[in-house]
């Protein structure tokens, strides 16, 4: 599919993320006036609440768009969400006869503060990557049994916390929590000295469901991606991980990014899952091409530097995909809402330069990064800016989803100290 044409000129240049194809979904607001909805067009932003209330898109009985959030869109379902995007490519497209009347509507993505695009229902952190799972596994168990036993045969996740899901930019504070070194005879408690990032990216469930539903069901539920950085402090969670896996070493913050793709957008990008060692049960089946070619990156900027280059991998790389991931979890009879948000785990390649963290970078603390500007990280210092890219590569265009971006704050000063 090639670059579809607009009258907005900077959403025809190929090196853009925000083409016509693409036409994500955000929230902001300007100059302290209350968010609203908007669709990302070149650098502009089209103002979808204003756009409603003006009846230049009417797609329900009701206003959809009055909330500060794309849930109420989302409930509506997949023939909703095509008439929505079937029309904003009528009233963007290069010759639009309604040209006049959208033109006041957009607002330049320079002037505006981003929100979090959704409500988050439930936050579902999956472990679908098998580079990763294999590298972290090495680590502590050597390469024979890196992987566990169960780890081919279904996508391992845990449930996370909605409440901490942040939008892109947002300052992340480095937590505190119980740590146990391999010397120390008795925990203590400290902030984490071991923060890291993950590279994933997130599945934004649309339609909800109330029982188990296949792998096509699933992929149908699926209204939208995001990227996601699943903040972790690994000191903390090597000590309090067994027997029931993370918990508060994943509850400090997760992000993501501003705009949600969706899945309309990413349709031409399809690809299949990775060949599999065992034939998987008929509930996981793959039913098509369940991925997508994404290019992913991560920078790292410490306080008054410049951005490094640190990873570079693929959302292909994913062994499991989120349509996969969502119809495990439906297996038990558990309900799936509206803005429930799927992560798929740290995305990882095959290589040293496509690992998704820094425990994997630094290979547990033992080498060292050097950055650009001659500095050493083994995990996040201070003052550091984290910021994940994805970019999915069209026919003369691109397909992105804005910045994923958190700069990490000094820990609290003793925040249980009695005085």
């Amino acid at each position: 599919m090639p670059l579809k044409k607009s009258w907005v000129a900077s959403a025809n240049d190929e090196t853009h993320p925000f083409p016509l194809n693409n036409l994500p979904y955000g929230v902001f607001s300007t100059n302290g006036e209350d968010p609203r909805c908007g669709v990302a067009i070149g650098d502009m932003i089209l103002d979808v609440t204003a756009a409603e209330e003006q009846g230049l898109i009417v797609l329900s009985d009701e206003p959809l768009f009055d909330l500060p959030f794309w849930n109420p869109l989302m409930e509506e379902g997949p023939a909703v969400w095509a008439a929505l995007r079937d029309r904003l490519t009528t009233l963007l497209a290069d010759g639009s006869e309604d040209r006049n009347s959208v033109e006041p509507l957009l607002v330049a993505q320079s002037d505006v503060q981003m929100h979090l695009p959704l409500v988050v229902s439930e936050y579902t952190d999956f472990y679908a990557g098998r580079h990763h799972a294999f590298n972290v596994g090495t680590m502590f168990r050597g390469p024979e049994n890196a992987l566990p036993p169960n780890w081919l045969h279904i996508p391992i996740g845990y449930n996370g916390r909605a409440s901490s899901v942040v939008v892109s930019g947002t300052d992340i504070r480095r937590p505190w929590g119980q740590l146990k070194g391999p010397n120390d005879a008795l925990p203590r408690f400290a902030p984490s000295q071991r923060f890291d990032i993950e590279l994933e990216m997130g599945a934004i469930v649309g339609t909800p469901s109330d029982g188990p539903i296949s792998v096509q069901e699933a992929d149908d539920n699926i209204f939208g991606y995001v990227l996601l950085n699943d903040w972790s402090a690994r000191d903390i969670q090597a000590w309090e991980y067994q027997p029931l896996g993370p918990f508060q070493a994943k509850a400090t913050a997760t992000s993501i990014s501003p705009w949600i793709v969706t899945k309309a957008a990413l349709e031409p990008f399809r690809c299949d899952t990775p060949a599999r060692e065992f034939e998987l049960l008929d509930h996981l089946k793959d039913v098509g091409p369940m991925l997508y070619d994404i290019d992913l990156s991560v920078t790292m900027a410490p306080a008054g530097q410049s951005a490094t280059t640190i990873a570079q991998t693929n959302y292909k790389e994913m062994y499991y995909s989120a349509a996969q991931q969502l119809a495990h979890h439906t297996t038990s009879g558990c309900p799936m809402n509206t803005g429930d948000l799927l992560g798929s785990g740290t995305i990882s390649g095959p290589e040293k330069q496509n690992r998704g963290s820094l425990l994997e970078l630094s290979w547990g603390g033992k080498e060292p990064l050097t950055l650009d500007s001659g500095e050493t990280r083994s995990f996040i210092e201070d003052g550091d800016t984290l910021t994940l890219q994805g970019v999915a590569k069209g026919d003369g265009y691109l397909i992105g989803f804005g910045d994923c971006t958190g700069t990490v704050l000094p820990a609290l000063d003793a925040p249980y100290k009695r005085s």
